[in-house]
This record gives C-alpha cells, structure tokens and sequence, in this order.
C-alpha cells in the first residue's frame, strides 16, 4: 500500500485492536510495524532450544477477553485459528518457607482458603469483590470510556444524583486508597497479604501508591472471573489472527517498516515518511501506538505544536525496569505444595513487606536482595509449547532499575557499571540469583533445566522502542499522569494538537495492559 484510511504506526495490542475494528467497518488499514516481527509486546520465539515456544514478552490475556470489545472480535479471530487455553487456579503465593496459598476462579474457594489462612479474611475478599460488583457501572465506565466526554459528564451526573455529591466524593476519596492500606487494615494472615499484593507490580504501581488498592481489586476481579487465559500454541498466534482478520477485510501490515516522521500540512495528518524516504498518505486518521517521547521528539519533530505540550512529553514519567528469564526444562518442576502444579502465575515473595522492600530498593536504583519473582508455567496450561514430557517457565521480575539507573546491588554482590547501565555480566549475575531461589524451593530443578534466556531492562528497550529504559507499561502509572489527570501529550481522548492524529498505546487512558481498550476507543471515534 502506497497510501490507505488509516495508518496505524505500531503492531502492538491497540494498534491490533484498532486496526482490525476499523477493518471491519470498512476502512482500508496500514499497520506499519520498525521491527522485523508484528506484534510489539506480542511475540513467541524458541529463545532456549528447538521446539520450546516461549512467549518472550507478554503471556496473559485476561483483559482482552473481558473487554467490551471482545465479544466482536473474539468470534472473527477464531475464525482464523485463536484458540485460549485456561486453568481454574490462575494464580498463587509461594513463600520463602514453602507454604503456599492458592486463589481459583471460584469465589466461595477463594473465600474458604482465605478464612483457613486467618478467620475472617474469606469474609474480608469477598467484601472486596462485592464492592467492585457494586461500583462495576461507574469504575468501568470511567476506565472503558473516553473521560473528557459527554457520555462520562453523564455518567458522572447519573452517579451524582443516585449517591449524591458527598457519596460520589466518598467513591472517589476511597478509590484513591493504597494496597498497603487495604490490606494491612482488612487482612490478618500474612499468606493473605502476600497472595494479593504483587499483583499491583502489573500495573507498574507499588502496594503505597495511590489508587492501588482499586486496580489491585479489579485484577483479582477479572482473575477469579476469567482465569489466566493463554493463547494455546504461543501469544504469537493472536498476532497471526489479527493479521488475517485484517488482511480478509483489506488492510495490512508491514513490517520492517520504520516511520521517521508524520506528514502534516494545514495542521492535519496527511501520512508518514518512513526512514528510507518512502511516504505512505493517510486518507482519514494517523493513529501512533508510541510513547510520549516518540511522538513528540521523533515523530513529531519538525511539526508545529504547542510548547507546553512538548514540555510536558519531555517531562512524561517511566516507570521501574523489567527483566524475564526463560527457562527450557527437561520434565515439569516439582514444588513444596502439589497443587501449585497447575497454577498459570506464581509469585515467590515472604509477603507485603518483601514486595514494598524490593520496590523502594529498585526506585533508589539498586538492585533488590530478595525481588518478587512471577512465575507463570505455560506448558502446565499448553503442553504444545514444549516437547513431549519437558516444560518451560516463564520467569518476570518487575522491581528493577531502569537501564541507565542502575547505581548499586542491595544485596552487596553484584558490581555495578557506573554509568549506570546493564550489561551482560549484570543480567546474568543477577538471573542467577533469581534462579538459585528457585532452586531451593524446587527440588531437582537445577538438574532439570537445559536451556536458559535472559533479557534485561537494556534488551527490552532494544527489542522495543516504547519500552524506554526497559519500563513496559509504557510509563509511570502515578496518580498525577493516570486518569484525570493525564496531560495533554498523553491524552484522555487520544486526540492530540494535531488534527486527524490520534495516539494510543499503554502510555494513553486507560493504560497499560493487554486489553487493546485506547486502540479500542480510538477506531471508535475515528469510524464515528
């Protein structure tokens, strides 16, 4: 295509998203992806040994099957081969002792467990959740919805008159509490604490940050509603769907496909300028899957735009760093509880204190002593990722220093560069921490791993772009750049001071994720 409706820079889950229901509303869609392989944050490659399929980024995609837009696209991509495998033990806490706590897709288990860790703490969950129930019209509206909207204004008015002003001021005062307030005033057990409180490192936050306390609740939320679904044969196949479900409505997608810059002429996009000079027009809308910095300091660099948007780019805020270690194993690990066998995502951590401790230890730019490991066991799930009998893990530590910030080890252990940046003898000396704790609470799982691949927050900035530093959800989720108060380089609406140019992507509203919901709400103001 030399020229299209809509040209979509990124191939990640919202430009997926947006291309595709754009498609099928009869738009001819351009998807142009700089690498050599679709999907941004989406890919499965055999990183360790032939014929072990690991997902080398993204691995879980409960979002995208409870979001609004799913019940559209799901039929059409499996249609073209998307098959979702589950389990109903989504998740669960391994302490350093090897007790573990399981968490099911059955609220009255979930509740049992609970209440066997400590009395009263099932009744304290399911409060929670009912309260989630409760507010599920308002906080999904507001997270579902563009906000500087009209239909938010009266989403808003509806909720004002039902609680009235002081209950709505009431709603928002207590969304604003902290996964540490929550959890240290409902919750007893310490095994409770640690069960839940990881799960805000998914959304780049940490248990003291504001507003935790409601994303924490609306993971467990989806978590008990949908499990932990994961694509059967490697997230790679969602792309291929994507792809065809694209593709059989006319559209495309290029990969190897670098735009330099966004074309614009009396204000409005008109098209891109890839990096070897080819220029592609855009009929209707130039939608960017980028980051605040890209759009601005790259994309937009020669264009006319308000000064204090650009300042506020500049000034745009990215979250903690990344690491993942792929491990290709000659037969499932054992672990201290059995059941924890099938569970799709574990988290090793001796509770809420460890996850707060590792967090302000990677905020100062150290390396953490004892960082949460998430362990996610897909071929317990999908045995088709790996040879018969043996098995993969998919290991993520999210406490780290982003690349060029990395000013020590906590632990004393590991020296450090000083510019401050990862290098391959620090990746694999700290992988190999992270992996000696396994060890001792696996029995034989050193014997049984034969293949090894890290990647550290430098080779996830080199793998994607809006990665910046190795952060991977696209930014700092802090209250004062998240919902309301997002600035104008990171739009509510995903508009921006240039006409039929809209942004997406996990540094726009509602943020980061695999749910495809700023790609989702952008193809529909763009259909109209």
């Amino acid at each position: 295509m030399s020229d299209a409706d809509v040209v979509i820079i990124g191939s990640g889950i919202n430009a997926l998203v947006c291309g595709s229901l754009l498609a099928m509303k009869g738009q001819r869609v351009l998807l142009l992806e700089r690498n050599d392989v679709a999907g941004g944050c989406i890919r499965t490659e055999e990183l360790t040994l032939p014929g072990f399929r690991h997902d080398t980024l993204s691995t879980l995609y409960p979002l995208f099957v409870t979001s609004p837009h799913y019940a559209e696209l799901g039929p059409a991509l499996a249609r073209h081969g998307l098959r979702f495998v589950n389990t109903d033990a989504p998740t669960a806490l391994l302490r350093p002792d090897g007790s573990a706590l399981l968490f099911r897709t059955d609220r009255e288990a979930n509740v049992a467990a609970l209440d066997a860790a400590a009395p009263g703490d099932g009744e304290a969950y399911r409060r929670a959740m009912q309260a989630v129930e409760a507010d599920a019209g308002l906080i999904f509206g507001l997270l579902g919805g563009e906000l500087w909207s009209w239909p938010t204004i009266k989403l808003l008015l509806g909720e004002a008159r039902r609680r009235g002003l002081k209950g709505l001021a009431a709603f928002f005062g207590k969304a604003l509490r902290s996964t540490r307030g929550w959890l240290s005033q409902d919750f007893v057990s310490p095994a409770a604490r640690g069960l839940f409180a990881p799960w805000v490192l998914h959304v780049g936050l940490s248990p003291e940050s504001s507003m935790s306390a409601l994303m924490n609740r609306l993971v467990l939320f989806s978590l008990e509603a949908v499990g932990a679904p994961m694509v059967e044969g490697g997230s790679d196949r969602i792309v291929a769907a994507f792809r065809a479900l694209i593709e059989e409505h006319g559209g495309a997608i290029r990969t190897g496909a670098d735009v330099q810059a966004i074309e614009v002429a009396g204000g409005k996009a008109t098209g891109v300028r890839l990096a070897g000079g080819e220029r592609i027009a855009a009929r209707r809308a130039v939608v960017a899957s980028v980051t605040p910095t890209q759009l601005y300091d790259r994309l937009l660099a020669d264009v006319d735009v308000p000064q204090p948007v650009r300042q506020e780019a500049a000034a745009f805020q990215y979250g903690r760093g990344e690491m993942q270690i792929h491990l290709a194993l000659s037969s499932p690990p054992e672990w201290p509880d059995p059941s924890l066998a099938k569970v799709a995502m574990l988290h090793v951590t001796d509770g809420l204190d460890a996850v707060s401790r590792a967090v302000n230890e990677a905020e100062r730019g150290l390396l953490p002593a004892e960082a949460t490991i998430v362990v996610a066991q897909p071929t317990a799930i999908d045995p088709s990722r790996a040879p018969e009998g043996k098995a993969i893990l998919w290991i993520q530590l999210q406490e780290l220093p982003r690349n060029g910030e990395l000013k020590g080890d906590a632990a004393g252990e590991i020296a450090v560069p000083a510019d401050g940046r990862w290098t391959e003898a620090v990746r694999e000396a700290y992988a190999d921490r992270i992996v000696d704790r396994l060890c001792a609470l696996s029995p034989g799982l050193r014997e049984r791993i034969i293949g090894r691949h890290v990647i550290s927050p430098a080779d996830l900035e080199a793998l994607n772009c809006n990665l910046v530093g190795g952060d991977p959800y696209g930014g700092l989720c802090s209250i004062d750049q998240f919902m309301l108060w997002r600035p104008q380089a990171v739009p509510s609406r995903h508009d921006t001071p240039v006409k039929a140019l809209y942004q997406i992507g996990a540094s726009t509203h509602p943020g980061p994720g695999l749910g495809g919901m700023s790609g989702y709400m952008a193809a529909r103001r763009i259909a109209g």
